[in-house]
């Protein structure tokens, strides 16, 4: 590398873990990336961006490309709740923050939903973890076939699907076969995705199977976390999964209602606003 392109390296100011987490969020907003694009994105060295996109590809976070990288993904259309709607500017800030609260060796649980599946994808993106020396660096346990589907992927990730029957509409395995595969599990962090939340009603969701199973999560886990955009906060829907002192966080948008939000607070959730 010349005395030019170090000291462009050293500008930069990112260590490299920050540098590939920034290469994974461009390439997730843009889905292709060249040399020179990402060079000048992050003002370093084309020298530095290949060994990077290297990097990313030996880790399958990252397909490499004639002069660049694009994003992997899984192979199949998924349903149509799974799709982008225009609206995942929200749902990327409430991952980005959510896949942080987990830790190197945990055991973390997904249910469906674009949130949770969004979450899902920004914990397998994690520099930290896909260079961890622990094997696996976390264990996913998901009922939701995309999860698992992605996950599979991750070298670092051990995936653990539950059994049951499949919806889909959703691509979540329900019934007694996943709960009696949850029963014999503990869970250090629950991600839950849920249709409404509310101070007084709790978490809930339009299906009462998919409730039985994210209530049984809820009760395995140690932490639950749920993600939820401000649309689903002081609200009800169908059927309840849990009561709200059974949550700890909630991770939401900033467009989230300040009177929930505090009414949150004093039933003692933890509330980030992404």
């Amino acid at each position: 590398m010349s005395t030019v392109e170090a000291a462009a390296d050293r500008a930069d100011g990112r260590d490299r873990a920050q540098r590939l987490q920034a290469l994974l969020d461009i390439l997730g907003a843009r889905g292709r990336l060249s040399v020179a694009e990402a060079a000048s994105a992050l003002q370093v060295s084309e020298a530095t961006v290949r060994r990077d996109f290297t990097t990313l590809a030996e880790q399958q976070l990252a397909a490499r490309t004639h002069g660049g990288v694009v994003a992997t993904s899984v192979s199949y259309d998924l349903p149509v709740r799974y799709r982008d709607r225009g609206d995942n500017g929200a749902k990327e800030r409430i991952a980005a923050i959510a896949c942080e609260l987990v830790e190197l060796g945990d055991v973390v649980a997904f249910n469906g939903g674009t949130t949770t599946s969004a979450t899902a994808r920004r914990l397998a993106a994690r520099v930290d973890l896909a260079q961890a020396v622990q094997r696996p660096a976390v264990t996913v346990v998901t009922n939701a076939l995309n999860i698992a589907t992605e996950m599979v992927l991750r070298r670092h990730v051990r995936t653990v699907i539950l059994g049951g029957v499949a919806l889909p509409q959703s691509y979540e395995l329900t019934g007694p076969l996943a709960t009696m595969v949850l029963n014999e599990l503990w869970l250090d962090v629950l991600i839950l995705g849920v249709d409404a939340f509310s101070p007084d009603g709790g978490t809930s969701c339009h299906d009462e199977g998919e409730a039985g199973i994210d209530a049984t999560m809820v009760r395995r886990s140690r932490r639950v976390v749920v993600v939820a955009g401000s649309e689903k906060l002081g609200r009800h829907s169908f059927a309840r999964i849990c009561d709200v002192n059974a949550v700890d966080t909630l991770v939401t948008d900033d467009g989230a209602d300040a009177k929930v939000v505090a009414d949150l607070r004093a039933a003692g959730v933890n509330v980030l606003l992404a």
